[in-house]
């Protein structure tokens, strides 16, 4: 029997039977929610979950500033400060707030951040010159986590530091000893030491602790000797500030500050980009190194394997000391929970983190120290906000995608041909050649066997990635290689090495 009724809110409801009324009774749950929720209360409760899920300090660093504007038809509208905030967040924390939004607003469909003016958005009281000191300059700072390095970021050249990212919290292993006592005694270094490493160049894929090192170098060495010059920038804004001093006519004053610089401290390096902007870096570059000044910086991948930068500032980073960040070890990452476990239960009191729990999760997720920590993030958020005890069959829900992730990682070409160059003591640079010697040929046509199949890239985009060649010669190779491991067993065997190692 059809039943019409009208609930508490005034949402007409229509079922039929029992089933209806279960129907009808989330239809109208659903209909009261989105009629009654408020923005404004909803914004507290996704700003709530980002505190729990983050942890204070990162929620303190980039989402103190972070405000709701207005929320209409399915898009919510943010804004932050500073063009250096609204980056940052896109490119790191888009996805996680648009799935927060969703939980409050089923038909949310977007996210845009936008920088706020002084003008459209009110701000909190503060001092008229600290305020016009902090529009002046797009910069991040939290001065109640660093106040002793407040100062050093109101210039706008630096970019704001994590302080949790200490030599305290860093957890030191087989895999990243080398690069820690490197990173230990560029902090250490005294006022006008000379340097021994220089640059320090630190590589490794991502959430392997290059970043952490970074931040670690920079607050030790301000904190040993306040008046060292020391500033953190990561590629994007040392583009970012060069663009604007040329468009504001700054360039030269903008190149003394950093040529004042006792230690500079660049991250992702991969992505330092345009010619004039690496023309002036090299110029940086030089004269900071020749004035004994400290250089240290963090890349994904070794100084020779940076096509897009300029021969002069490849070899200029790889005259310096490079190290490698290897992975994370199953006895390192079972270390680094350990650490997170003590924060967690000093933070909140009366949680309980059993030691099984911690060794799966440890065993489970391999990929990377950030997939790590937000594998264990996940895990005291869930028991904070909802009171469920963290036990096996929590974590097993809880992570299940990113246990998924230990699935084997979808390989490049850029890492078959390290590897093959690598192991044939040829360069990368030779693969891409037209050079046809015995030496150089044989090894790329393995590179380009094994591009075929471990990846899902067509012939004509191996081609591509070996200097431009035509799919033919790349599939010339392929039945080549094919051809020789059918009869020769040494070949054969040194072709499954190469597959094992690209693998790992």
């Amino acid at each position: 029997m059809m039943r019409h009724e009208t609930d508490d809110a005034g949402v007409l409801v229509t079922a039929d039977g029992p089933a209806g009324d279960e129907v009808a009774t989330t239809a109208t749950s659903h209909a009261v929610t989105n009629r009654m929720s408020d923005p404004s209360k909803a914004w507290e409760r996704v700003r709530a979950r980002l505190r729990a899920e983050l942890g204070e300090d990162v929620y303190a660093s980039w989402f103190t500033r972070l405000q709701l504007v207005e929320t209409t038809a399915g898009v919510i509208r943010l804004s932050v400060p500073t063009r250096f905030l609204k980056s940052w967040i896109e490119s790191h924390y888009r996805d996680r707030l648009s799935a927060l939004w969703r939980e409050e607003f089923a038909d949310t469909r977007s996210i845009e951040i936008s920088v706020r003016s002084p003008a459209r958005v009110a701000r909190p009281a503060q001092p008229a010159a600290r305020e016009a000191e902090a529009e002046a300059a797009p910069v991040a700072t939290v001065a109640e986590l660093r106040p002793v390095q407040q100062a050093e970021d109101e210039d706008g050249i630096g970019s704001p530091l994590d302080m949790r990212l200490s030599f305290d919290t860093f957890v030191v292993g087989q895999s990243n000893s080398l690069a820690h006592a490197a990173a230990r005694q560029v902090a250490l270094a005294g006022p006008g030491e000379a340097a021994t490493f220089n640059p320090l160049f630190i590589h490794a894929n991502v959430g392997l602790g290059k970043t952490h090192l970074l931040h670690a170098v920079a607050a030790e060495a301000r904190a040993r000797e306040p008046r060292r010059r020391v500033v953190y920038l990561t590629a994007e804004r040392f583009m970012y500030r060069f663009v604007a001093a040329l468009k504001s006519q700054s360039a030269l004053a903008f190149k003394d500050q950093l040529r004042d610089i006792d230690l500079l401290l660049i991250d992702d390096m991969q992505f330092l980009s345009g010619r004039s902007i690496q023309q002036e870096f090299c110029h940086t570059l030089n004269s900071l190194i020749d004035g004994a000044r400290q250089v240290m910086i963090a890349c994904d991948r070794p100084p020779v394997e940076l096509e897009t930068l300029d021969e002069r500032v490849r070899s200029r980073l790889a005259g310096g000391l490079v190290v490698e960040l290897g992975g994370l070890e199953g006895d390192l990452r079972r270390e680094i929970l350990a650490n997170r476990a003590d924060v967690a239960r000093r933070r909140y009191p009366g949680i309980v983190i059993p030691d099984p729990v911690l060794d799966y999760v440890a065993r489970s997720v391999a990929s990377n120290g950030r997939d790590l920590e937000g594998a264990f993030n996940r895990l005291v958020a869930n028991n904070q906000l909802t009171g469920t005890p963290i036990t096996l069959e929590m974590v097993d829900r809880t992570i299940r995608d990113l246990v998924r992730a230990r699935e084997p990682r979808r390989v490049r070409i850029e890492d078959i041909q390290r590897a093959v160059a690598k192991h044939y003591n040829v360069t990368k640079a030779d693969l891409l050649s037209g050079r046809r010697t015995r030496s150089v040929v044989r090894p790329r046509q393995i590179a380009m066997y094994l591009a075929k199949l471990l990846t899902p890239r067509s012939l004509p985009e191996i081609g591509r990635h070996f200097g431009g060649r035509d799919h033919t010669t790349v599939l010339h190779a392929v039945r080549k290689i094919e051809e020789l491991i059918a009869g020769d067993a040494t070949l054969a065997e040194e072709v499954a090495l190469l597959r094992r190692v690209i693998d790992e």
